[in-house]
């Protein structure tokens, strides 16, 4: 019974900090005034017939704070590519010079940081609904093992340390929000 117990409070551990990875990743496609190479991912272009990442038909790189770098790896993409980051709706548009394309990044206005910053806490606000989501799913299992034969202290201790695990995990969503929203008001 008490191995159960284990595997329900590991499972649950698990999915929330993956929860926060996913969270982390979001965060990091959301651009915050500085050029950053990540914020292509999820962009896709076709290559050849398959939809392929951007970053796996071509160099990106942050050339300065304001300027990313498309360096396809076949000339053919580049046309490829550059309708793809206009389809993806970035906010930027790509200038293509022949050889490379360059995404200038125009500095943020107050007006558009706002924006992000609540798009972050949409980020976050989903992250949350899903670390409760699991927290739920956990207690619903320990409730399954009590009425198996679990004593109702041990579950209670269980049901405890789940909420402090999801106590733990929100904390740190709020703290991800916290630097990410620092980091977009920054002027």
């Amino acid at each position: 019974m008490q191995e159960e117990l284990n595997i329900v409070l590991e499972s649950a551990e698990e999915s929330m900090v993956k929860t926060i990875n996913h969270l982390e990743l979001e965060l990091v496609k959301i651009r915050a005034g500085k050029a950053n190479p990540n914020m292509l991912d999820g962009i896709t272009a076709d290559y050849y017939g398959s939809p392929t990442p951007i970053n796996q038909v071509a160099n990106v790189t942050a050339l300065d704070a304001r300027t990313i770098s498309v360096q396809p790896w076949e000339k053919n993409m580049l046309s490829v590519i550059e309708r793809a980051i206009i389809a993806a709706n970035i906010g930027i548009n790509p200038q293509n010079d022949g050889s490379m394309i360059r995404l200038f990044l125009p500095p943020l206005t107050e007006e558009r940081r706002k924006e992000l910053v609540k798009k972050c806490n949409g980020e976050g606000e989903q992250a949350k609904v899903s670390i409760r989501n699991i927290r739920r799913d956990a207690i619903e299992d320990i409730k399954k093992l009590q009425k198996d034969g679990l004593s109702e202290d041990v579950a209670k201790d269980a049901e405890a340390s789940v909420q402090t695990l999801t106590d733990r995990h929100i904390a740190l969503v709020e703290k991800h929000l916290a630097a990410k929203e620092k980091e977009i008001m920054a002027v």
